[in-house]
């Protein structure tokens, strides 16, 4: 891929703006119609969502795809560049695309440990859960935008990307070889801090945030819940946003890939809330990936003449993801071998 920006904001905001407006019509759709009513999402419903979300994910890669052939061919800017095949880098954009997707992806999963931890802690029922995560992808989606804004900006400074990639290998390497962390919101600074300036309510009014005691509004275990899955996806897109960004430099590529992963992450949770602790080898495979997009970033970039090959980098991402899934099938976990 050419060293020169394929997407100027300048010049493509208004495709940002049209991909907002879609995601937040998706989602307004999603919870007006589909799931208006609190329900508890079964196992068929949340494969069927899962199957329309990753559906709608590759028809924006494919329309990404084929609107970028359109605007190269035509871009006498990038005609000019010495070697600059359009229809050669509209299929590296959607290669790029596609492995961003899969990073944040196969990164979500660890969100999901976390959602699961949280919603028993604050007692969030089952049919209550989907609403909270509505709201919490809302919030993501704007912290998201900034992060992604932010690193655009930062990686103008090449040296930025070596600081990125030594920390995404320095994270893949504690994920690999350091102990789980059990989340623990009873210890948590912002918790205490909420408890201090906000009333609280204990008991649950229905699907709400806020409710009414006695005169005083007051935030239900709901909003609780919310808050927390909003910091643990500022913590996640620590590290996911800057991984995404070691296989594209394309800030639109980043965002598109990020936030249709993240649609999806709803319906994942419900799919796999309850076997989560069946991947318990996923871990490596992900602290591995991290490993191995840091050092792309940081070194096999520059190694391969600027840019190591998308289609190889997929297939290795591919590959420490489906071993990891398939060791643990294979060898399931101390306790449930013994039980």
């Amino acid at each position: 891929m050419t060293s020169v920006s394929l997407f100027p904001f300048a010049e493509t905001w208004w495709v940002y703006g049209l991909f907002v407006v879609f995601v937040v019509g998706m989602l307004a759709l999603d919870l007006g119609v589909f799931h208006r009513k609190a329900h508890v999402v079964g196992f068929r419903e949340a494969a069927a969502w899962s199957a329309v979300w990753v559906v709608v994910a590759m028809g924006v890669g494919t329309v990404l795809y084929f609107w970028a052939s359109a605007r190269f061919g035509a871009d006498a800017r990038l005609l000019a560049v010495p070697g600059f095949v359009p229809d050669e880098a509209a299929r590296q954009v959607f290669l790029e695309f596609l492995t961003g997707y899969v990073i944040e992806k196969a990164l979500s999963v660890d969100n999901i440990f976390v959602f699961v931890v949280l919603f028993q802690f604050f007692g969030v029922p089952a049919a209550y859960q989907h609403r909270v995560l509505y709201w919490g992808i809302l919030g993501a989606l704007v912290f998201r935008a900034i992060f992604i804004a932010l690193g655009a900006l930062l990686l103008q400074f090449h040296w930025v990307m070596y600081v990125f990639g030594a920390f995404l290998v320095i994270t893949g390497v504690k994920l690999v070889f350091g102990p789980d962390k059990p989340v623990d919101p009873a210890d948590n600074a912002v918790l205490k801090a909420l408890k201090r300036w906000m009333p609280l309510t204990h008991e649950l009014h229905g699907p709400h945030l806020f409710a009414r005691e006695g005169g005083r509004l007051m935030g239900t275990p709901l909003l609780l819940a919310l808050v927390f899955i909003e910091i643990s996806d500022v913590v996640f897109a620590i590290d996911s946003v800057p991984a995404i960004f070691a296989i594209t430099r394309e800030p639109l590529l980043v965002f598109t890939s990020n936030i249709c992963a993240i649609l999806g992450l709803r319906a994942l949770f419900f799919l796999l809330a309850g076997a989560v602790g069946k991947f318990h080898l996923l871990k490596y495979g992900l602290g591995l990936v991290l490993v191995f997009v840091g050092l792309k970033m940081a070194w096999l970039n520059d190694a391969f003449g600027g840019h190591f090959p998308i289609g190889l980098s997929l297939g290795i991402i591919g590959a420490l993801l489906a071993a990891s899934i398939v060791l643990s099938l294979v060898f399931p976990p101390r306790a449930e071998r013994e039980g």
